[in-house]
């Protein structure tokens, strides 16, 4: 039995999907990957590393919701992997170094206190209020139970509470 080979995608075909890719998904994972690693290059390649796994696995999702906690997924998973690596943890001579870059003007108030929470309690606070999940799918997406993650927001407002004087 012969199997027949599907045509190649014309490049105007990756090229739009890659251009779709880029323009739904892109701001989303840079804040998260900012979230989980405090570090706007490590963001980026982050974003660069997903967008290219979304584009060379070429899964098959049921609806764009799936899509999109598929993305969530994977950049949770590629942001663990870079904490874990060795290559985040080396160190270099002090001279080697350079030169410091200026810390960035912070957003405001709110951002800089999310920022300061646990990561398990900012990036349930992230999901929740700036992309819009409900407690159910970031409980799905993060492996914890729904329990977990209301506790986790109780907690993280809690914290913002008393950091902000609300």
């Amino acid at each position: 039995m012969r199997r027949s080979k599907q045509p190649a995608p014309s490049r105007t075909t990756l090229e739009a999907q890659a251009e779709r890719l880029v323009a739904t998904y892109s701001d989303m994972i840079l804040r998260l990957s900012y979230t989980y690693l405090g570090s706007t290059a490590d963001a980026e390649d982050i974003c660069q590393t997903v967008l290219l796994r979304v584009m060379t696995k070429a899964p098959e999702f049921n609806d764009p919701e799936h899509e999109r906690a598929w993305i969530i997924r994977t950049t949770a998973n590629a942001c663990k992997d870079l904490l874990r690596s060795s290559a985040r943890r080396t160190t270099v001579a002090l001279e080697a170094a350079g030169e410091p870059e200026a810390p960035a003007e912070p957003d405001g108030t709110v951002s800089d206190a999310v920022a300061r929470l646990p990561r398990d309690q900012r990036l349930a606070i992230h999901l929740h209020y700036f992309e819009g999940l409900p407690v159910a799918q970031i409980a799905r997406i993060t492996k914890a139970s729904e329990a977990a993650i209301n506790k986790r927001l109780s907690r993280a407002r809690q914290t913002l509470r008393i950091t902000l004087g609300a």
